[in-house]
């Protein structure tokens, strides 16, 4: 149709999600969607919705996005639990180490501004941040360990995967990240080794 612009969705969306991402949801006005989306803010409100409707897309998009990759990594885990939790961690090392997104982890960073956003946005958040533990979780039983022990290796993986984000965002070298991951990967592989 004469005179409506055409845009792609997918680009205008990762372009929001790196927004969000780099300045999160307090500190990211509509005049700084509509920059990095190339919309002016009606278009935003007409095809995306409001600022909250946008970054519930944007948050979906990456726990999608990621979510398939940490799926991908743990898929193996009945063969070699101890290889798939290092593959798991190597899907955040490699996000860190991406230039072309921005430092740390936008789960991490949307669940601390909770306080600031809307009490839907801010369940969402945390249904989506929790979705880690019950991934691992499975992984780990799967790969031989007890219910417990998972749940525990569970809890203690998605914590220090966290943090990394956290330590890549405050300056750690890759050097430190990696030792971090060999120290739990390590644990890990002590408490499935069959006793004897």
């Amino acid at each position: 149709m004469a005179g409506k612009k055409q845009f792609d969705m997918d680009t205008v969306l990762d372009a929001a999600m790196i927004q969000f991402w780099r300045s999160g949801y307090a500190d990211t006005s509509l005049d700084d969607l509509s920059r990095a989306t190339g919309l002016n803010r009606s278009s935003i409100y007409s095809s995306l919705g409001d600022k909250d409707a946008l970054f519930l897309r944007c948050l979906d998009r990456y726990a999608t996005r990621y979510g398939a990759k940490y799926d991908a990594a743990l898929s193996w885990a009945a063969e070699d639990p101890v290889a798939a939790v290092r593959a798991f961690f190597d899907v955040t090392l490699g996000r860190i180490a991406d230039p072309a997104v921005p430092d740390g982890c936008l789960m991490a960073q949307s669940v601390m501004a909770s306080p600031a956003l809307s009490p839907g946005v801010a369940e969402r958040v945390k249904e989506l941040f929790g979705l880690q533990r019950p991934r691992l979780r499975t992984a780990l039983k799967a790969g031989g360990m007890s219910d417990g022990n998972a749940e525990d290796f569970a809890v203690h993986i998605a914590a220090v995967n966290q943090s990394l984000a956290v330590m890549g965002r405050a300056g750690s070298s890759p050097e430190q990240l990696r030792a971090i991951v060999d120290v739990t990967v390590d644990a890990l592989a002590r408490a499935l080794r069959p006793a004897g």
